[in-house]
């Protein structure tokens, strides 16, 4: 059986180095994902709808994986892959840690073989198992940024403003403006890692001022 790694396939857009800034040109990719809002005021590891968010992501993309080897017809394994989110804040620039309410997507990369009747096959399965109100905003979609500057963050969540002010100053020293929404892949786990180690991926889509 065929087993596929997406993040050693996309190594340029999942390993990025934590001393530079990278430009990378994202292509288009297959996501599972869903739409949610942390209000003003509210922490996001205690927000019911990210957490919501989370359990149907994981729950969906573990039961496509099964589906995908059980096939009778060109089985695939594939490794699931982080959790990822775009966050923005209505009429605004986002500004990490202002209070403000936060809009959030949710999202986890695909294989392309994922097709749109296997993922509403799943979602049935899931909802059998374990029923969650963000199963029904889930939805089967291609997304592509382009081109954007990368760079793995290595350290709380809370610090992350240092890091993104080492994006914001490329930014400025290379002619670039934002052409889309702050992006965050999660390569650690909060609950179990040592927070000074947990790695994030942060992503910015540019384009020239």
């Amino acid at each position: 059986m065929e087993k596929i790694d997406l993040r050693k396939q996309f190594q340029n857009l999942y390993r990025p180095s934590a001393k530079k800034i990278e430009e990378v040109e994202v292509p288009p990719l297959k996501f599972v994902m869903l739409d949610g809002i942390v209000p003003k005021g509210e922490k996001v590891d205690q927000s019911e709808d990210f957490s919501q968010a989370m359990e149907a992501l994981y729950g969906i993309s573990y039961t496509l994986k099964f589906a995908s080897k059980l096939r009778k017809e060109n089985p695939i394994d594939f490794t699931v892959m982080a959790l990822e989110a775009l966050w923005w804040v209505a009429h605004v620039d986002f500004e990490f840690g202002k209070p403000d309410e936060w809009l959030f997507t949710a999202m986890m990369m695909q294989p392309e073989q994922i097709t749109t009747e296997m993922f509403e096959e799943a979602l049935v399965q899931v909802g059998k198992k374990r029923p969650n109100p963000a199963l029904k905003k889930l939805r089967l979609e291609t997304f592509s940024e382009r081109l954007c500057i990368q760079v793995m963050h290595i350290g709380p969540y809370s610090t992350e403003p240092v890091t993104i002010d080492r994006m914001k100053a490329y930014m400025h020293e290379n002619g670039y403006i934002r052409n889309g929404k702050h992006h965050e892949i999660y390569l650690g786990d909060p609950r179990r890692a040592d927070p000074n180690k947990l790695k994030t991926i942060l992503r910015q889509p540019v384009k020239k001022g």
